[in-house]
């Protein structure tokens, strides 16, 4: 899986790996501050939410424009500068008023531009290395361990966000708990008259509290106060992240420097027979094959990004907020590494010929189930808070583990002759997502519909087992496994090396209006049942399969 691999993929993949563990930290917590600092409705955030993630994948359109004219690692540099300034601003506790509102959007523009001349870019580099026909036939593989690195950095991105909220709620006196925000502000807004249920449970909480002295309205103004500054200081961890990204991709750029060349400076260079021309009809037939591609993930992006806003706002209302035994314990972002250490371990002893190495592997191996296996034992019944941003957490967890099983997978189908195409994995994981949201419509059965503009109020009894978000995220991971890695790969192949920067960019765009449609799910909570609002999704995942499927020869025609 690792070996064979050029240098400069690793290089390339860790600076990734820093910029993303900032964007996650971020975004773990966004739509719950927008709701907690200024008290938005759901359907404003789902509009703001999804305006952001659009603006972050469609800009990347202007980078990669701009990187075919003037190259692409100063387009990467830029982007990384520009990103700082952006979660600089954001760290900045402001006021809940029209300045704290402005600052915070002019601070959302400048991470989306950012984002959109780096996150392009850098993919093109990878894919830039892989035209080397020594490397040729690695590409695939290359991207998979490219996502895994993006991901290991999303893995550590809630605890992170949630530690750093829970330690400065906690100086300030206070507890965090994901459903008082709503309360609070529907208290400002409405006092004792707000409902009953609402009312109780706001009472009843704030009597638990240090930070309680009496007065109810006080109490809701500074829980909000104080969580809105946590949140800041929490997006101030992308401003460090982004320091260590910048610092290894400069500190290992020689390792792929020979990859940050553009046809323009090919040209320049004298290296214009490297290119490969293609007739105007191999350019028209590619193009072709790649907007039907695109067409495609917009609903997966539609359907996958819900676990920023519909999938979190369904953690908060209707998810039991603790777990005891070995759920509780995957709650725990130092078990998860235990678990990819003993993935790892074991596809590495199995796979290794090297008689040290699979020494090693097993000895890690074992650590990792002793260390496991004694942490469950002594747990003694204890039970542990579950937060709402926490499942975040189990998308990228499944994407570092389950990678080599993927790699592994594919790679015994390709000696057979039987690997899928990019296309053909594409469609299998629109198939795959569509099962993902099936697993939510059954569990919503019976379900409250949730209140459109106050706090929805869920009994104990009625809260559904953590066990239903995670299962969905396995799925959706499967889903993803198949289509985004692949779909990267597939573009760096595909796109005629004139338009490189820009079909990456373009990818990119059809992700980000598969983002603003995240809304559309958003500004639906609370006006229909929620099992009806799942079936949207998979109706939707259901179309893009079939339709993808009936384009598969042309698809497939495109890469020969």
């Amino acid at each position: 899986m690792f070996q064979n691999q050029p240098k400069g993929l690793y290089a390339l993949a860790l600076a990734n790996t820093g910029e993303r563990f900032g964007y996650y930290t971020m975004l773990a917590i966004f739509t719950l501050f927008l709701q907690a600092k200024f008290g938005f409705s759901s359907v404003a955030t789902s509009n703001i939410f999804a305006g952001f993630l659009a603006l972050v994948y469609f800009l990347p359109i202007v980078g990669g424009i701009l990187a075919d004219k003037f190259g692409y690692g100063k387009m990467v540099t830029a982007g990384v500068i520009v990103m700082f300034a952006g979660y600089t601003f954001l760290a900045v506790p402001t006021g809940g008023d029209a300045f704290g509102i402005a600052t915070m959007f002019g601070a959302l523009f400048l991470i989306a531009l950012g984002t959109g001349l780096f996150k392009g870019n850098l993919q093109v580099l990878v894919g830039n290395l892989y035209d080397d026909p020594k490397y040729a036939d690695k590409r695939d593989t290359a991207f998979s361990l490219f996502y895994m690195a993006i991901n290991v950095g999303s893995l550590f991105a809630p605890t992170a966000a949630s530690k750093i909220t829970e330690y400065f709620m906690g100086k300030a006196g206070f507890k965090y708990r994901g459903d008082v925000p709503a309360l609070c502000h529907e208290y400002i807004d409405k006092g004792q008259s707000m409902a009953a249920d609402a009312l109780a449970n706001l009472t009843a909480f704030a009597q638990q509290q240090a930070g309680f002295a009496g007065d109810l309205r006080v109490f809701a103004e500074n829980y909000i106060n104080e969580l809105s500054i946590s949140y800041h200081y929490g997006f101030s961890v992308a401003c460090f992240s982004l320091i260590v990204s910048m610092l290894i991709y400069q500190a290992f750029k020689k390792t792929f420097k020979h990859a940050d060349v553009n046809t323009k400076q090919a040209a320049a260079g004298g290296k214009q027979e490297s290119i490969v021309e293609l007739t105007p009809e191999q350019t028209r037939s590619r193009i072709t094959a790649l907007v039907l591609v695109f067409a495609v993930v917009i609903f997966f992006w539609m359907a996958f990004h819900q676990n920023g806003l519909t999938l979190t706002f369904f953690a908060r209302d209707y998810t039991a907020r603790t777990a005891d035994g070995a759920l509780g314990m995957s709650f725990n972002v130092f078990y998860l590494v235990l678990v990819i250490a003993l993935v790892y371990s074991l596809f590495s002893f199995f796979q290794s010929k090297a008689g040290k190495t699979k020494a090693i592997s097993a000895v890690v191996a074992v650590l990792s189930v002793g260390i496991l296996a004694y942490n469950y034992l002594t747990l003694n019944g204890s039970s542990i808070e579950v937060l709402p941003q926490m499942f975040q957490q189990f998308n990228p967890f499944f994407v570092v583990a389950l990678t080599p099983v993927s790699l592994a997978v594919f790679g015994a189908l390709a000696k057979r002759g039987k690997e899928p195409s990019a296309p053909r994995k594409i469609g299998i994981g629109m198939l795959i997502a569509a099962l993902g949201f099936v697993i939510m419509a059954v569990c919503s059965f019976g379900l409250p519909t949730p209140h459109p503009t106050d706090a929805t109020v869920v009994p104990e009894n009625m809260l559904v087992s953590p066990n239903v978000l995670i299962s969905t995220y396995l799925v959706l991971t499967f889903a993803e496994l198949f289509l985004s890695p692949m779909g990267i790969s597939f573009v760096s192949k595909v796109a005629p090396p004139k338009y490189k920067g820009l079909m990456m960019g373009l990818w990119f765009g059809a992700t980000a209006v598969g983002n603003y449609l995240v809304s559309v799910i958003g500004m639906l909570w609370g006006k229909m049942e929620l099992w009806a609002l799942w079936s949207i999704l998979i109706v939707l995942c259901l179309i893009s399969a079939l339709f993808i499927f009936m384009m598969m020869k042309r698809l497939e025609n495109a890469t020969k």
